[in-house]
């Protein structure tokens, strides 16, 4: 059909289903190990600290989770645009910001309840809770406007801030993706060169810069926008080469921060040059760091990766795809285990018993949370002919004229005398428009006046 109204515009980008393709595990994978990796660096002295990217780079979980944060915002909003328009695009992100609202006062009132019964002292002054304790009505107040955070909890409301502001951003991607990315790097630029920042309580400084980070967000929306161009800027060479000499260089800087014998052969002026690398504002190195770390996964890691198939990545794709329960409850098992640490023993056996414990409980609950996921009423090994069929009492026939007479079929004009009574005919003189949610209106117009099905079982079956 060639009516202009039969198809709406295009938009510069489009957001990719992946019809067919399924859900890229990738994703969810890379953000369950970031939630270990989180869990991890965030217990004092720990021995499986270690095993994160903070040892040997510049960067660290925090920039893989916030870049995968950006990925999946524009696949789960890009398809509630596609299904419910606009509307219902900003009634979904303001449903996840109240989620993401809730948790963060939660996780703020468990904390405080945690270091409470363990006795306050010097755990309440590194976890930044004495004040609450101290004097819980005006910093409550605080932490309802997101202006205060506990240690570790920073995260949530830069997410909150995020979400919000995810319809606008994904109107200007979708229309100028390349220059909603420049405003966002003009952004970043403008924070480290005039300090800006948005205002916090009681000491105005933030963890996680909102004005800095939003960078990797947009980031992530914009390659999943940009899908084609930017991976073909991603697998070339080029890219590979530079982005492979960047992490030996992070490496061997990195390492001379705990071996001495390499930290004599890096060149005090080139340190003084690199330091204080400041993760408030995402330093640039941070931010360099992170972008040859994701080359080279996109080099090393393809979409049908047999890795994926294994147990330990089967339990971080199972964290990933429930990330906000397994955030909150990786910050409640950093205080448990530093709890630990302090009263029981700093000794290695126990540090790699609470960095396992940490992880395999984390594991555990994202399997019992996709278990109650399942709908109660859903059978999902039921054969078609088991399900149960309900006999249609009443008929409505739905006829498109233009689009039945783009397709050749003439629509007799004593079709609706001959409708016994209690169906009902429609007549649309409008062209359907197509959907990304719903099926091709032409395959549809052609089963409806092609031969009927014999029963209602064959039907099913």
């Amino acid at each position: 059909m060639h009516d202009r109204t039969a198809t709406p515009k295009p938009l510069v980008g489009e957001l990719p289903e992946l019809k067919g393709q399924g859900r890229d595990l990738r994703i969810d994978a890379c953000r369950g190990i970031a939630l270990w990796c989180i869990f991890l660096d965030h217990v004092p002295n720990n021995i499986g600290s270690w095993l994160t990217l903070r040892n040997y780079g510049f960067s660290d979980a925090a920039e893989v989770f916030m870049f995968v944060s950006g990925v999946t915002c524009a696949l789960a909003y890009g398809k509630a645009w596609r299904c419910g328009g606009w509307t219902g695009l900003i009634g979904r992100t303001l449903w996840r910001s109240w989620d993401i609202y809730v948790a963060f006062l939660l996780l703020t009132l468990a904390c405080a309840i945690m270091v409470h019964l363990a006795g306050g002292g010097h755990l309440a002054d590194e976890s930044n809770t004495r004040i609450l304790l101290e004097r819980p009505g005006v910093t409550l107040a605080h932490a309802a406007i997101l202006q205060y955070r506990p240690v570790y909890t920073d995260v949530l409301p830069l997410f909150v801030l995020y979400h919000l502001l995810f319809a606008p951003l994904l109107w200007l991607l979708l229309r100028a993706p390349n220059a909603t990315l420049g405003a966002s790097l003009l952004l970043y630029a403008l924070v480290h060169v005039f300090g800006w920042t948005i205002p916090a309580w009681p000491n105005g400084h933030w963890a996680f810069n909102p004005l800095a980070w939003q960078l990797l967000v947009v980031l992530g929306a914009w390659w999943m926008i940009e899908d084609k161009r930017a991976r073909l800027w991603m697998t070339s060479r080029t890219a590979l080469v530079a982005a492979v000499l960047y992490l030996v260089f992070s490496l061997i800087i990195a390492l001379s921060w705990s071996i001495k014998p390499l930290e004599a052969l890096v060149p005090q002026a080139l340190l003084t040059l690199l330091y204080p690398m400041e993760k408030s504002n995402l330093d640039p190195l941070r931010l360099l760091h992170f972008l040859a770390l994701a080359v080279l996964v996109v080099w090393l890691v393809p979409r049908n990766w047999r890795g994926l198939t294994t147990a330990v990545m089967r339990g971080a794709i199972l964290c990933g795809q429930n990330s906000l329960p397994i955030y909150c409850l990786g910050v409640l098992l950093t205080f448990a285990s530093h709890l630990a640490l302090l009263d029981i023993s700093e000794g290695l056996t126990m540090q790699i018993a609470l960095s396992v414990g940490g992880v395999l409980v984390m594991i555990v609950a994202a399997t019992l949370l996709n278990l109650i996921k399942i709908k109660p009423r859903q059978r999902p090994h039921a054969k078609p002919p088991d399900l149960p069929v309900e006999r249609p009492t009443k008929f409505e026939l739905v006829i498109n004229l233009k689009t039945a007479k783009a397709l050749g079929v003439d629509i007799p004009p004593t079709l609706p005398a001959s409708c016994r009574r209690g169906d009902r005919i429609k007549m649309l003189f409008a062209p359907v428009r197509e959907s990304g949610c719903g099926a091709d209106p032409v395959p549809a117009i052609a089963h409806a006046f092609g031969p009927p099905a014999k029963t209602v079982g064959q039907d099913v079956n």
